[in-house]
């Protein structure tokens, strides 16, 4: 393979064998490619300065780079702006590893020759790149073999590689498509790693739902930095779609005075949600609840309730849905089923078969621990919050943010979380 640090100011010769003068970058295009052809290199100290020759006049480029053309005719290359310069736009940068989903720097460019060109085919980020820019690497490989041992190489594909670079024209929608196909708790993970500056950056090119999605998993202060530096618009939309509970912890650390902002911006039924959680002091069963969650009139049948489901707009939002609540006209709770129990039962079975006196239940001031200790003790997925004074079933606390409350921090980020994915 041949790597960019080998050819650095390396002399270029032309076809009749005279020094042309040193290469000092290669430039790409059509990066989105698993293979961007180089198109043209940059060589310094020429007679006429540095010029941009283009690469159909490559002849090889290791074991020495030779040109085709003579050196008093160049065939010159004329930028168009498209171009991508490895040495200045992606040697030493930080790019994210979309498969082994890291960030990592890039050490080395690894380029090689295919059907008479020269593509681009890998990002070298370990170890061994780096020495072989600081000229060391034959002799890690004399000590490799005099121990019998093959030095470890690692390259990353092209096409595995997305740009975070705030400046770098890196940032096409390729890396950006590759980039949110991450899960967003990898994303996020990425995200702990940067500046605020280059996190900003990094966000460009996500949707709403996918910017949602990986602040939920992000910590608090990559959560209130991207937020407070997006239009308050934006912002309100994407923490309407997030879980309310999670919107409602992030709404709570802000300042007051930005936390109305964005409550003002948001729909009336999403305002008025955050509005009913931020009530309840953040170690409450209330502060940790979320107030969607799959529910039916206490009056239908099976097959009722079923249509029900597939058509409210509210039982539709609920991505959990494991449990099924059964509630009569007040909003009080009569039963509870699991969907499973409600798909495989008879249609004409009413639901008042589930109803029951006895289901277990928080009220929205009991503490964290409270909720914990009944989903554990029970078993539960979820446990519905109900108010005290009007019996109204408030929300739900599911099992992940019931967990979150006694597990070990560097745990928490580990469970899945079941409402909202």
């Amino acid at each position: 393979m041949i790597y960019l640090s080998k050819l650095l100011n390396q002399k270029v010769w032309d076809v009749f064998g005279r020094v042309v003068g040193q290469l000092d970058d290669i430039l790409i295009d059509n990066t989105e490619q698993n293979m961007p052809p180089i198109i043209a290199i940059v060589v310094k100290n020429t007679p006429r300065g540095t010029e941009l020759i283009d690469a159909g006049s490559i002849v090889t480029l290791s074991p020495s780079i030779t040109l085709i053309t003579r050196s008093e005719e160049p065939m010159l290359y004329h930028p168009s702006g498209h171009e991508l310069y490895l040495k200045q736009r992606v040697l030493d940068q930080q790019i994210v590893d979309t498969e082994g989903k890291r960030l990592v720097r890039v050490n080395d460019l690894q380029l090689a020759r295919k059907d008479h060109k020269f593509h681009l085919t890998g990002v070298d980020v370990g170890g061994l790149g780096l020495l072989r820019r600081l000229g060391l690497d034959s002799l890690i490989r004399a000590i490799a073999r005099l121990f019998k041992k093959k030095p470890k190489s690692n390259v990353i594909p092209w096409e595995d590689v997305a740009s975070i670079e705030h400046d770098d024209p890196l940032r096409l929608k390729v890396s950006r498509e590759r980039l949110v196909q991450m899960e967003p708790a990898d994303i996020a993970a990425i995200l702990d790693d940067l500046d605020h500056h280059t996190s900003k950056a990094f966000l460009e090119g996500f949707t709403d739902e996918q910017l949602a999605d990986t602040l939920e998993e992000s910590s608090v202060e990559i959560q209130q930095v991207v937020l407070t530096h997006l239009e308050p618009e934006r912002a309100a939309d994407i923490l309407e779609e997030m879980q309310p509970d999670e919107a409602a912890d992030i709404l709570a650390d802000m300042e007051h005075g930005k936390s109305e902002e964005l409550l003002r911006l948001m729909d009336d039924d999403d305002e008025e949600d955050m509005r009913v959680l931020l009530r309840y002091h953040e170690t409450s069963s209330g502060g940790i609840m979320t107030t969607e969650f799959a529910w039916v009139p206490d009056m239908l049948t099976v097959d009722e309730a079923l249509h029900h489901l597939r058509t409210n707009e509210e039982a539709l939002e609920d991505e959990f849905m494991y449990y099924v609540y059964i509630l009569d006209p007040e909003k009080h709770l009569k039963g509870v089923l699991t969907l499973r129990d409600l798909v495989t039962s008879p249609l004409e079975k009413p639901l008042s078969d589930w109803f029951d006196d006895h289901t277990v239940t928080v009220s929205p001031y009991d503490s964290q621990n409270e909720a914990a200790y009944l989903v554990a003790k029970y078993n539960l997925m979820a446990v519905p919050v109900i108010d005290p004074q009007s019996n109204e079933m408030l929300g739900i606390v599911t099992v992940d943010d019931a967990l979150d409350t006694v597990l070990p921090t560097a745990w928490k980020k580990k469970i899945p979380r079941f409402a909202g994915k």
